[in-house]
């Protein structure tokens, strides 16, 4: 399936003017198609790796590098909000470090920058989460097949297919949109529920 950068062919009825707010109902039907057993298996390998002392690292390009960041936060802030005994969580964005990433893109290559982070930073019992619409950036999949030599642990966030990705992680988290904006923003709802689940069954261990 093709990947749509955006359209503005959809209004909110089929009388209406066109300009482009079909994205919300197609955000809408996305969200109903996201595979919930997935998203439970993703919520217990999250639980898993930090009750076993690892650290998860997310990853993405663009408005999903926003996202990963987003989770990261999510990851480390919330079980301080909990009224409840909770266990901590240790998580970053690698695409968080400008340092980082600008040195190995420079001194390397861009497409290897992600994994030379993985390779340098990670331990067999971290998890990495991979954000990404096509499943198929260079980057992202590079990071990944680090992440797998290593025995790192898995998760990908990802649109339509799951491009190259889905066969690189554990857990594959598909929305079925060739929309990149919806995908983006059903990732985002996916990741906060991600978080909350995770926190959660972490803190009633």
């Amino acid at each position: 399936m093709a990947i749509d950068h955006g359209s503005s062919e959809d209004g909110l009825d089929g009388t209406a003017p066109r300009h482009g707010f079909g994205v919300l109902e197609r955000t809408v039907e996305a969200c109903r198609q996201v595979d919930r057993q997935q998203m439970r298996r993703a919520v217990d390998l999250l639980h898993a790796v930090n009750e076993s002392g690892g650290r998860i690292y997310l990853m993405g390009n663009g408005g999903s590098a926003t996202t990963a960041a987003h989770f990261a936060c999510d990851l480390t802030r919330m079980p301080y909000s909990l009224p409840r005994t909770w266990r901590r969580f240790r998580a970053a964005a690698l695409t968080d470090s400008l340092g980082l990433l600008t040195a190995w893109s420079n001194d390397a290559d861009y497409t290897e920058a992600l994994a030379l982070q993985i390779k340098a930073l990670l331990d067999p019992v971290d998890l990495v989460v991979a954000i990404s619409v096509s499943g198929n950036s260079a980057n992202i999949v590079a990071g990944l097949r680090a992440a797998r030599d290593m025995g790192c642990a898995r998760i990908g966030l990802l649109g339509v297919d799951g491009g190259q990705a889905r066969e690189l992680v554990d857990v594959a988290i598909l929305v079925n949109s060739p929309d990149y904006g919806v995908v983006e923003t059903v990732h985002l709802g996916i990741a906060h529920d991600l978080a909350f689940g995770a926190v959660q069954k972490s803190s009633a261990a």
